[in-house]
């Protein structure tokens, strides 16, 4: 995007992408300046210490992280960063994302990330949440979210169920 960034969106590797692109859709749909970085916590971590560090400083309003396995990086971010961090699981282990939605969740006191569900749908919802904290402050930005809401209300207002489709 050509504006300065509010939204950080970070992920461990590059193959999180299949995942954190919800999130990404989501402000481009809301017209959020974002960017999109590898920073792993295991791998980077002067990277991770350096982005956490000069996020303010950039502007940044918020930043969305994923990470699947022991999922450091929101927590390492939050740590580093007063810039809101919102986490998003991703299931990259055996343990299908349960493992870093606790690693997530678990932050202790003090250091808060704000943790969404496990996969796309938490990295949508989490792209979501960062366009309402926006709205906040920026008065276009929630009436586009107040219209976004309304067409998700009127999509399933619409919808109609017969008797032969309900379930037993």
């Amino acid at each position: 995007m050509s504006a300065e960034p509010l939204v950080g969106v970070v992920m461990g590797s590059r193959n999180d992408y299949a995942v954190m692109k919800s999130a990404v859709e989501m402000l481009k749909e809301f017209g959020v300046p974002h960017e999109v970085r590898v920073v792993s916590a295991h791998r980077t971590p002067d990277l991770l210490f350096e982005y956490a560090d000069a996020a303010v400083g950039r502007g940044l309003r918020a930043i969305i992280a994923g990470a699947g396995g022991a999922a450091h990086l929101p927590g390492m971010l939050a740590a580093k960063t007063v810039v809101p961090v919102l986490g998003v699981p991703i299931a990259a282990t055996a343990l299908q994302g349960q493992d870093s939605l606790l690693s997530i969740v678990q932050m202790p006191k003090g250091i808060p990330v704000a943790t969404l569900a496990i996969g796309a749908a938490g990295a949508a919802n989490a792209g979501l949440l960062a366009v309402a904290m926006l709205a906040t402050t920026d008065p276009a930005l929630r009436v586009k979210l107040v219209e976004w809401r309304a067409s998700r209300r009127d999509e399933v207002l619409a919808q109609v169920v017969g008797e032969d489709e309900a379930g037993a």
